[in-house]
């Protein structure tokens, strides 16, 4: 199971892996499972977790991820995540040379989100693993919810917390009535956006065809640090709009590029267009990039 994946330092690595192992076949010529002969992708892709699970992890009897400090000197459990990271890169990089495909191959790699807080002491946990906290947004308004997503159902899927809080009502229209009951009774609020709050950043709450039921009703952004859970085995989350987890490396990489480093912001919805535009693709094609306009990455040889 993935959770067992996640709840181990080691674990999570061997989890990787075979995830390496996949694309060291496909470069290979082979299927992912490593059975001969297919051609080679065009595009190559996968995910890491072991960064991910390494800056949140209090493994049970065992170390601790996270950072040390508010500069972001990784504990010894998570820089040996890095590092595992970097070596399994490195095996990528060695199968493109070996099959003389290193020159002809572009390596992007970013993350879709960090983790908050990258300083443990800012961490607070809401109710926290012994409940003494106070209470989260979800907790105060339990009764607002539908039951599969109520605190008060213990069989539910529960409530979308981590470090922010969205929440879909069962009834929108007792919006400003949750608000007000969020504002004072939740612990660790730093801002709420509802209403034209939530419209201005994505599509109306509601039902169609005036609304949109991907979007929640109320979203809670806790202060910084805050994480509203229960667990005694994380110090950090993601999910949210904090700095610490939105702001996320983004590395472009072939050997016939001249090292530089670009200060401009970039996102990485770019990283699809940019894709597209190496394949010799029109990037246009792309829905969101017609809706969003979204451009290919800046500063590019190409």
């Amino acid at each position: 199971m993935l959770s067992s994946y996640t709840r181990s330092f080691k674990n999570v690595q061997c989890y990787d892996q075979l995830k390496v192992n996949a694309i060291l076949n496909q470069i290979d010529s082979k299927k992912s499972d490593g059975r001969p002969t297919v051609p080679v992708p065009a595009i190559f892709g996968m995910n890491f977790q072991s960064v991910s699970v390494g800056q949140k992890l209090i493994e049970k009897n065992g170390p601790t991820g996270g950072y040390v400090d508010a500069f972001g000197t990784p504990t010894a459990a998570l820089l040996n995540d890095i590092q595992y990271v970097d070596a399994a890169i490195g095996q990528m990089v060695s199968e493109l040379k070996k099959q003389g495909l290193f020159y002809s191959t572009v390596m992007v790699i970013t993350a879709k989100h960090g983790q908050s807080p990258i300083d443990p002491k800012r961490f607070f946990p809401v109710p926290g693993p012994n409940g003494n906290n106070g209470a989260s947004p979800a907790d105060v308004i339990a009764s607002l919810l539908p039951f599969s997503e109520s605190p008060l159902n213990p069989t539910g899927i529960g409530p979308t917390q981590d470090d922010i809080s969205l929440l879909w009502l069962a009834d929108s229209n007792q919006t400003a009535n949750a608000v007000a009951t969020i504002e004072a009774n939740a612990a660790g609020v730093g801002e709420i956006f509802a209403g034209q709050g939530v419209s201005l950043m994505f599509n109306a709450p509601g039902l169609p065809p005036n609304g949109d039921p991907r979007s929640p009703d109320i979203i809670v952004q806790p202060r910084i640090g805050v994480v509203y859970t229960g667990s005694s085995r994380k110090l950090s989350e993601h999910g949210g709009f904090a700095p610490d987890d939105t702001s996320v490396v983004m590395l472009v990489s072939n050997p016939l590029f001249n090292a530089k480093t670009l200060l401009s912001p970039v996102q990485t919805t770019q990283v699809a267009p940019t894709i597209l535009h190496l394949l010799g693709l029109n990037p246009n094609n792309l829905q969101g990039v017609q809706k969003e306009g979204t451009q290919v990455l800046p500063g590019l040889p190409f």
